[in-house]
Parts: structure tokens; C-alpha cells; sequence
């Protein structure tokens, strides 16, 4: 019976800042996320800046069954309005896939939601690791005023992403800030029968 190689993979990325010196990072700006944001003139203004809100590495592992991505994503501090500088957030293509993000630096939220509507968030400080169950949609949320959010995260290679959901419906909470502090409320831009 032949058996076959594969060869490792090495990368490199910062355990303070989650930036590769060999990996190119795909980044996302106010432009590209203009309508999941509540305040639609404040987004406008941010866009029309050019203004960055978060950046990620994918460390380039095939992905298949019987693989594990990983990668790190760096979420900068920042509002839209009132509402915390966030990633697009996603569901897995494979529904029944899981992920976990290890919070590297910085201080911020993972807000979690089901197809059946169940919402639930967890904080994120240095040195915490927040599982994301299969069947739940997520997104990261930088509450720090002035340091960015550093996660490493790792998932099964052949989850996939489902970033379209997100676009189109966003989630049922959005996070602001009241009296200096995070807090999360309905979001008046989610669709329900979209």
C-alpha cells in the first residue's frame, strides 16, 4: 500500500500584532461594508475616507477535509456612528463547522447568532479563546477605544464561508457604545424575510 506526503506548511505572523512578514493580508474597508452599519451618513463619510476597519491573514493550508485553516485577524478601533469597528462576519458553508478564535491582544466581542435566531456573545481579553459552535454565524468587534483587536483563529478546511447571509440580512445585534461602555442592541437594519 502506498501512503501519501504531504509536505508541512510553516508561516509567520506576530503574536502582538497578527501581522505576517510573508503572508498578504486581505483587508476590508468602510467602503466594502457601507450597508451592515447602522448609521448609513456616517458610514458614507468613512467610506469616502477610505478608512480601514479590519485586515486578516489566511496562512494559506489547503483546504479540504482532514485539514485545518488557520490564520490571524486584526479588527482596528473605531466607530461607524456609535457602533464598534466589526468584521463582516460569516456562517460556514458547511453549517456543521466550528471555530475557535484565541484573543491575542486588545479587547473586544465575538457576537454569535443561529439560523433560528438564537443570539449570544462572549468577551474577548488577551489570552482567552472563544469556540464558536457549529450552526452559528460570527463576527468580531473591536470595543477598545485605542488598541487594536488581535485573534488568532483556526477551523475545519473544508467549512468554506458564507459571507452572502451576512450581507444581505446582517445580524439581529448590532454593538455601540453607551455612556463608554459596549452594549448590545436589536439592530433596526436586520431582515428577517430576506
Amino acid at each position: 500500500m502506498t501512503v501519501a506526503t504531504r509536505d508541512a506548511v510553516v508561516t509567520d505572523f506576530s503574536l502582538t500584532t497578527g501581522l505576517s512578514a510573508t503572508k498578504r493580508p486581505l483587508r476590508r474597508h468602510v467602503a466594502d461594508m457601507a450597508d451592515m452599519y447602522a448609521d448609513a451618513d456616517a458610514a458614507r463619510v468613512l467610506a469616502e475616507q477610505g478608512t480601514l476597519v479590519y485586515e486578516f491573514f489566511d496562512m494559506g493550508v489547503p483546504h479540504g477535509s482532514g485539514e485545518v485553516a488557520y490564520g490571524t485577524s486584526i479588527t482596528y478601533p473605531g466607530k461607524v456612528g456609535d457602533e464598534y469597528f466589526m468584521t463582516k462576519g460569516h456562517f460556514h458553508e458547511v453549517l456543521e463547522t466550528s471555530e475557535i478564535y484565541y484573543c491575542l491582544s486588545g479587547r473586544g466581542l465575538m457576537l454569535m447568532e443561529n439560523p433560528e435566531g438564537h443570539v449570544q456573545w462572549e468577551e474577548f481579553t488577551p489570552g482567552t479563546a472563544v469556540y464558536v459552535p457549529a450552526r452559528y454565524a460570527h463576527r468580531s468587534i473591536n470595543t477598545s477605544p485605542d488598541e487594536p483587536l488581535v485573534t488568532f483563529f483556526a477551523f475545519p478546511g473544508h467549512a468554506g464561508h458564507d459571507y452572502g447571509t451576512i450581507e444581505t440580512k446582517g445580524f439581529r445585534k448590532i454593538v455601540v457604545e453607551r455612556d463608554g461602555q459596549p452594549a448590545v442592541l436589536d439592530n433596526p437594519r436586520w431582515q428577517e424575510d430576506v
